[in-house]
């Protein structure tokens, strides 16, 4: 039986877009079913529409703690992705999907995170740093911002002539490309998220030795996917 996903997101959809092309062009165990917005203009839902999916503008008013719940409840949804949501998910939602709703975000957790991290600010927060890698994590989401469990991440080079443009468009590059694997092997019962809050079923480099070296080309993809299939075998 397929896994109903929900996603949910604030802007224009593009990590939404790179999931929908992964599991249309990948036999998988899960369909996205459900998109919705706390933003009623938001590109995402343009997306979700063009390709035939249910969407939905969510209340964030007072009653919006039960209303997201009850939401996806009446859809029989089995995961929740976050894909560029802004808004903090209710706590009944999280009670109700432990273990089964996740996000994306920009840098590498913990670093660069928590309330008002988004976005350019999280890019600008790089460079102003000195850091000299940044990258995409997946994690578990909690009731704190950027907070749960990490499940997988992937790193980018920062050079030292980067912008907040050319930076932002790095990271995507892995966001595209790590997100939609994650999903699919949380879908297949691959990764899952234990009673200790520690996940199961990530790649353990020391035990492959597998080369985490930043990748900036069209690369990521292949690198990606060889590093991911290592939890499978």
């Amino acid at each position: 039986m397929s896994s109903r996903i929900a996603v949910l997101a604030s802007g224009r959809g593009s990590n939404l877009e790179a999931l929908l092309d992964y599991l249309a062009m990948h036999p998988s165990s899960a369909a996205v079913t459900f998109v919705a917005s706390d933003k009623p203009g938001a590109g995402a839902l343009a997306l979700a529409r063009t390709r035939g999916i249910d969407i939905q503008t969510l209340d964030t008013g007072e009653s919006r703690d039960t209303s997201l719940e009850a939401t996806l409840k009446d859809r029989a949804i089995d995961l929740v992705v976050l894909a560029g949501y802004l808004s903090l998910v209710p706590s009944p939602v999280i009670q109700s999907f432990r273990g089964r709703i996740l996000n994306v975000h920009p840098a590498l957790l913990p670093a660069f995170g928590g309330k008002g991290m988004y976005g350019a600010r999280i890019h600008r927060a790089v460079l102003a740093s000195g850091a000299r890698v940044s990258g995409a994590t997946v994690h578990f989401v909690d009731e704190i911002y950027d907070h749960g469990a990490i499940i997988a991440q992937w790193p980018v080079p920062v050079y030292g002539d980067d912008t907040e443009t050319t930076l932002a468009a790095r990271v995507l590059r892995a966001e595209h490309a790590l997100l939609p694997r994650v999903v699919d092997r949380l879908a297949r019962g691959r990764i899952t998220l234990g009673a200790d809050n520690r996940v199961r079923g990530v790649m353990d480099t020391s035990a492959h030795g597998v080369d985490f070296a930043p990748v900036a080309g069209e690369s990521i993809n292949a690198a990606i996917e060889a590093a991911l299939a290592l939890a499978d075998s």
